[in-house]
């Protein structure tokens, strides 16, 4: 029995099918005669100087007045298609009195524009069925401004509209003193709302190892001296001088016939002209300078110990060829032999809980090579010098063959998989590919010749000892090596200490390389007896299969072809939150740090990741309300022996002290940074406090993590693992017979499991108080949290009701962020959310929050409770619902496209038959909410004297 996902999708969502608002657009296209008229070089400007075969579903043109366009048709998902306007200009375009503006003209390109209202493009795209945010952005770099929309369902007519929206706000967006005033308190809201200590760790960084060049200090976020300056004519010259054709790319990938694309952007871009004249091609992106200082410190608190060393070398442009591209890889290779060395020595005990090498270009100013350290503890000078002296012995004599063949072979395997999934390759993410390849002057080519450069070089030998040898010492050369600390508490002298452990002889510390013997899946221990059937029957409604083998376990299984090289795996065992204590502390939270690290039988996780190398093969540990799980992302060709592997962990888990060393040591590193902003505090005490301090949900502090042995470990998860149901989800690119079979191998085979015994602990919501729970923090005195949250429901017994709270949100954001971010400009980021958990006995609820200045935290809950009453006691215009609607429907019609969708919905349906009624109800209930139903919705929760807040506000210093 075989089924296709993507053509079953139509028929569940048939009822969600209704008119998105703005699709009964009725004007014809305009024919391209006009169009016809403009000469388009249509020769493939990307691949100038390149020999790297074309991919040939890409078409190019460039107008006359110089601005280039790459179409290209795609399927993925179904009716979708996916614009990027590429500005080529970012912060480094800005002079010193224009900081901030590059990313000022985003906000207010979205604000207002030639052909749409001030506030209205946001609706328009809504009505199209695309949702703010996700599907209309932009994003702003040091290089490039990237404005993103992806339009589902699109017609003719809407893609029209929508390209010539986007040609207006490139060329005329209404800049003006009222429009900056207006926007401006929305900038320095997001200003605001950014991470403090890592924004000022990242902006030290920049300083240290950019000194000299403009990157150093051009933030895209800019700073309020230059952003409380600017008015209508000082931004509106950084637009005319940089927002030129000669510097614009609209790239569009999407389910609609190339021709009509490039006839599209042609109408409506072909008529824009730069004003003034044309600046330079880039200014001067500067070079590293070696005379500047070497090491810098910081301290905040915030922030775990933290060592990044940088070797710096000057950025150039190279021709995006073969032989680049291979001799790049070999670089790569030499990083990962090097990163794999370090994070051996992390699991066997060092100074630092995790290191690694990287390479890359940064924003065109320097091609640099990073070594992250983070420190066990406060010993970040003994990390130092310990990861220098792997590097130093890496530079000192050859890696191993065996070593490089490790990582050529998840190298391999990634591009590989790419060739396998190219079919269900997303058109966004083709679109961003392609923007991101100009960004750093590259191109982009298709998989199977990606692949095909990889095997190239291995068939002339170019990964070898020597070469590999070769490329480590090249990548740590460069004109200057700088390294920055930071540390929670002042230290006395740490620069100097810095710098003397930046140039510290290391001759020694790296000990005896150690070689990894070969792994297989023969070493694994050996598992029992395949199971047999017991039942095999088909899903009612829906294109799946259910499986009962003869030691209870389950099997769920969804076949489509159309997957193309994607297999999802997820194994659902044991209780999940259910069956944690409720009434004590324990060693839950270490799971998610530990329990897959330990090993397998007598295999270590080295052991592990040798049997793993090159095969998509992986364990993801999760913890669902009614069940743990492993889940991986696999392949036809692998999934058989994921099972293999998951049913081994299952029943032969290893229990290695290391890793829970490791994981005390991350978790303590992160325990400062929670209260030094808003949203850290938030991350440590929310989930605690909404669950009425239930301590399945609290964060463990130092002393819960002191306290946490290998033997409390094991005393807690291993009859965690031992007990309870099972069920086995394989979703995806399968035939089903095969899938059968590799479960009666494999979770068929281990013994029937311990029933689950003792009830299930309640879930609570916190009680209503007349004044909200106060938290403090340490970071900036402009950042505070406000939260407003109403309880709602759980469980399956009434589960279109989570589906019209869903809308309730979404209805109740929008207004939000219509009233606190457009009208009255104090925050950036509001939001509202609803959860309602599948399997738990209680804990649902309905929050709003935003971060604003702590002034604003009044009318932040003047405002949220103003909407929350109105939407009790008026129906929504069928406008404000269908704005919402549509784009959750077209979200919901776009994921089901994919086997992960349907897993996401079905799974736990072989224990609980609801879940998989639901799934066939989606399209009815969420086409049920009509104006009415959202107001008794609202009118049943939205109750004032059940509502639970809470405020975090900065420290009095």
């Amino acid at each position: 029995m075989s089924f296709r996902s993507r053509a079953f999708a139509p028929f569940i969502f048939l009822a969600l099918a209704s008119p998105i608002a703005g699709q009964s657009l009725r004007q014809a296209v305009p024919t391209a005669t006009a169009a016809a008229r403009v000469p388009v070089d249509t020769s493939a400007w990307l691949y100038k100087g390149s020999d790297l075969p074309h991919d040939p579903a890409w078409q190019f043109g460039t107008l006359p007045n110089g601005l280039r366009y790459a179409v290209r048709k795609n399927g993925v998902p179904p009716g979708q298609v996916s614009i990027r306007v590429r500005i080529d200009a970012g912060s480094l375009e800005e002079t010193e009195s224009q900081r901030g503006f590059a990313h000022f003209i985003e906000h207010l390109s979205f604000r207002g524009s030639e052909y749409v209202p001030d506030g209205e493009a946001k609706r328009v795209w809504q009505r199209f069925g695309a949702a703010f945010g996700s599907d209309t952005n932009a994003q702003t770099s040091p290089t490039q401004t990237v404005y993103k929309l992806d339009l589902p369902s699109a017609t003719q007519a809407t893609l029209d509209e929508s390209i010539k929206i986007l040609s207006g706000m490139m060329e005329q967006p209404v800049i003006s003193d009222a429009s900056v005033a207006a926007e401006r308190p929305v900038v320095l809201a997001e200003q605001r709302e950014q991470p403090g200590p890592q924004v000022r760790f990242g902006n030290a960084l920049n300083q240290l190892f950019f000194a000299g060049q403009p990157l150093a200090d051009r933030s895209p976020i800019g700073n309020i001296t230059t952003l409380e300056a600017a008015t209508g004519d000082s931004v509106r010259a950084f637009h005319d001088r940089w927002y030129r054709p000669s510097r614009a790319v609209v790239i569009i990938s999407g389910d609609m016939d190339p021709a009509l694309l490039s006839s599209l952007i042609v109408k409506h871009f072909a008529g824009w002209q730069g004003k003034g004249a044309e600046p330079p091609v880039d200014p001067d992106f500067g070079t590293p300078d070696a005379t500047k200082p070497v090491a810098a410190s910081i301290v905040e608190p915030g922030l775990p110990p933290l060592v990044l060393m940088g070797v710096l070398r000057p950025w150039h442009f190279n021709n995006d060829t073969a032989i680049f591209n291979q001799t790049r890889m070999i670089d790569v290779i030499a990083t990962k032999v090097i990163s794999r060395r370090l994070e051996r020595r992390a699991r066997a005990g060092a100074s630092y809980v995790q290191a690694g090498v990287d390479i890359d270009d940064r924003s065109r100013s320097a091609n640099i090579t990073s070594v992250t350290i983070l420190p066990v503890g406060d010993q970040w000078e003994q990390a130092l010098k310990d990861v220098r002296a792997v590097i130093a012995d890496a530079k000192a004599a050859p890696p191993t063959q065996v070593e490089i063949d490790r990582e050529y072979a998840d190298y391999d395997a990634a591009l590989k998989a790419a060739v396998q999934t190219a079919t269900i390759e997303a058109s966004a993410k083709q679109a961003d590919d392609m923007a991101g390849a100009l960004d750093i002057r590259e191109t982009v080519t298709a998989p199977q010749f990606q692949y095909d450069i990889l095997t190239q070089a291995k068939n002339k030998h170019m990964f070898t000892p020597a070469t590999v040898f070769a490329a480590t010492k090249k990548i740590f050369d460069g004109v200057a090596t700088r390294a920055i600390v930071n540390t929670r508490t002042l230290e006395p002298r740490t620069t100097e200490r810095l710098t003397a452990a930046l140039n510290a002889d290391v001759t020694g510390l790296a000990g005896k390389r150690n070689a990894q013997g070969a792994v297989d899946m023969s070493k694994l221990p050996a598992l029992g007896t395949p199971g047999t059937v017991v039942s095999r029957a088909p899903v009612d409604g829906l294109p799946a299969e259910q499986v009962v083998f003869s030691n209870g376990v389950r099997l769920l299984l969804f076949s489509s072809p159309e997957e193309a090289g994607r297999v999802f795996v997820k194994v659902r065992f044991g209780g999940g939150y259910n069956a944690l204590p409720a009434d004590r502390r324990s060693a839950a939270w270490a799971g998610d740090l530990a329990l897959m690290e330990g090993g397998i039988g007598n295999l270590g996780q080295n052991d592990i990741d040798q049997l793993t190398a090159g095969r998509r093969l992986a364990l993801d540990f999760g913890m669902d309300d009614d069940a743990f799980s492993m889940a991986a992302l696999s392949s036809p060709q692998d999934y058989a022996d994921e099972l293999t592997l998951m049913a081994a962990k299952l029943a032969h888990p290893r229990w290695d002290a290391a890793p829970i060393a490791r994981a005390k040591a991350a978790a303590s590193a992160a325990i400062a940074g929670y209260d030094a902003s808003a949203d850290g505090v938030l991350s440590r005490d929310l989930e605690g406090l909404l669950h009425a301090g239930d301590p399945r949900w609290t964060t463990p502090d130092q002393e819960a993590i002191d306290a946490l042995t290998p033997a409390s470990f094991r005393a807690l998860w291993e009859p965690l693992l031992a007990s309870g149901p099972i069920e086995v989800d394989v979703f995806g690119d399968v035939k089903p017979d095969a899938v059968i079979a590799a479960v009666a191998k494999s979770f068929g085979a281990i013994p029937p499991r311990i029933a689950a015994t003792g009830p299930v602990p309640p879930v609570r919501f916190p009680a209503h108080a007349a004044t909200p729970v106060t938290r403090y923090h340490s970071g900036a005195a402009n950042q505070a949290e406000a939260l407003i949250a109403w309880p709602t429901g759980a469980g399956m017994a009434d589960y279109a009701e989570s589906r019209r709270l869903d809308i309730l949100a979404l209805v109740f954001s929008d207004r939000l962020f219509e009233k606190m971010r457009q009208a009255a400009g104090a925050s950036y980021s509001p939001g509202v959310s609803s959860q309602w958990p599948k399997g738990l006995p209680g804990g649902g609820r309905l929050v709003a929050m935003s971060q604003v200045a702590p002034a604003n935290v009044p009318l932040f809950f003047r405002m949220a409770r103003d909407i929350a009453a109105d939407l009790a006691k008026n129906p929504v215009t069928e406008d404000e619902l269908n704005r919402v609607k549509g784009p959750l429907i077209q979200q919901i019609q776009r994921a089901a496209s994919s086997s992960a969708f349907w897993l996401q919905q079905m799974s736990g349906g072989t224990y609980d038959p609801s879940r998989i009624a639901v799934t066939r109800a989606i399209g009815t209930d969420y086409n049920g909410v009509t104006p009415a139903v959202l107001q008794q919705t609202a009118a049943t929760y939205l109750v004032p004297g059940k509502d639970w807040t809470m405020v975090v506000l900065p420290k009095a210093k």
